[in-house]
This record gives C-alpha cells, sequence and structure tokens, in this order.
C-alpha cells in the first residue's frame, strides 16, 4: 500500500521536541539525551505511534525512542503528542537498516509490532528478522537481547521463529491467537486493533538471547 504523502510532514515533525534531528550525536551516550541511566526501549517501526505512546505514560522509569521512516506517519504521532509530558520517549525519523549507526551497545528491548512482511524471497533480507537485522542487533543491545515481536503475518512470523531461533535466540513466550489468552498488559498498535477486529489471530513472540 502506498502512502499519501503529506504536504509539510518533514517540517512538521522536526519542529516537534520529542523527535531528534540527528540521533547519531547521541552514538553510545543516550543516557545524556534522556538525563538518566534508566533502561532503554525502541520500537522499529512505531507506526502512528499508539503503542509506544502508551508505553511511555505506563512505564515512566523506562526510556522509549520510536523509530519510523516515514514523516506522512508521523505526522499522526506527533498530533497525538499534542499537550502531553513524556520526558522518557524520544523519536526519530530514519530507516532502521541504520540502527547500528545511531545506538551502541545501550538498548534492553527491541519491539518490532507489525513489520512489513516483504513476502517476496527475494526480499527476505529487508525482514526485520532476517539475519542481517539480527547482527545490527547484536551492536545495539547493551546486555541480554530482548526481541518481543507482533504480527498478523503468519509466513513473518515462522520465518521469524526459525530466523531468531538459528541466531541463538530462546523463545520465552509466545502466543499463535494473543486475543484468546486475555492478557492484560497488552498494548495494541493502530494495525492490532484493526486486524483484531477483522478477526484475524495476533501472533505474539518474546525471545532472549
Amino acid at each position: 500500500m502506498r502512502l499519501r504523502n503529506i504536504k509539510g510532514a518533514k517540517e512538521t515533525v522536526l519542529k516537534s521536541s520529542y523527535v531528534i534531528e540527528n540521533p547519531n550525536l547521541y552514538y553510545g551516550n543516550w543516557e545524556v539525551c534522556f538525563s538518566n541511566q534508566n533502561p532503554i526501549h525502541v520500537e522499529i517501526g512505531m507506526g502512528k505511534g499508539r503503542f509506544i505512546i502508551e508505553n511511555a505514560i505506563r512505564y515512566p522509569n523506562i526510556n522509549f525512542v520510536g523509530i519510523e521512516k516515514y514523516n506522512s506517519v508521523l505526522v499522526k504521532a506527533i498530533q497525538q503528542l499534542e499537550g502531553k509530558n513524556l520526558p522518557n520517549l524520544k523519536i526519530i525519523s530514519m530507516d532502521a537498516k541504520e540502527i547500528e549507526q545511531i545506538f551502541n551497545q545501550e538498548i534492553d528491548t527491541i519491539y518490532l509490532n507489525f513489520s512489513d512482511p516483504w513476502p517476496k524471497k527475494r526480499h527476505a533480507k529487508r525482514r526485520l528478522t532476517s539475519t542481517d537485522f539480527l547482527e545490527k542487533y547484536e551492536q545495539i543491545f547493551k546486555n541480554k537481547k530482548h526481541i518481543i515481536i507482533k504480527t498478523d503475518n503468519r509466513n513473518l512470523f515462522e520465518y521469524s521463529i526459525t530466523s531468531c531461533s538459528c541466531f541463538g535466540y530462546h523463545i520465552k513466550e509466545i502466543s499463535l491467537d494473543l486475543y484468546q489468552e486475555g492478557r492484560n498488559d497488552n498494548i495494541p498498535t493502530e494495525y492490532e486493533i484493526k486486524f483484531s477486529n477483522k478477526g484475524y489471530p495476533i501472533y505474539r513472540m518474546e525471545i532472549e538471547k
């Protein structure tokens, strides 16, 4: 699906106090950006921001960084942040393939929510759970590697299980239908609400290394 270009989106995004325009300046020193040494959690592909904003509200002692490639999508997140004061939230507009240039052994958890499945085999390296990306994550994790994945795409989920397992991750938790479990700690994304309301199963996996 092609994203509709929103005129002035980049300018609007960069005006936000939540957005870090030159994130590479904090490479290896994100505790300065947040002015504390709290754990840092990153969501790659934050979309319109519902998930990470709610996390930042619910968990003030965790620092959150949202990464999104498209400014036309980030504008929606910026709108949601109007009137909120969340010093534990920062946003970066960038392509995730450069993530190892932004963080250096500083991240505690990565969230991959409803990532692009890139279904064609020739595009497999673009999947956020491909070996190429897992190698990048190795460079940014602080100690234990911890990834939480949610998707409605079974093929991507199965691929991720295989890819991550072969890379040395073990499964801590797994769900083949998240909404049948009645969890009360789940924070849904915009896509998640849309797909679950249509009756699609939501797959979730928490892995560690």
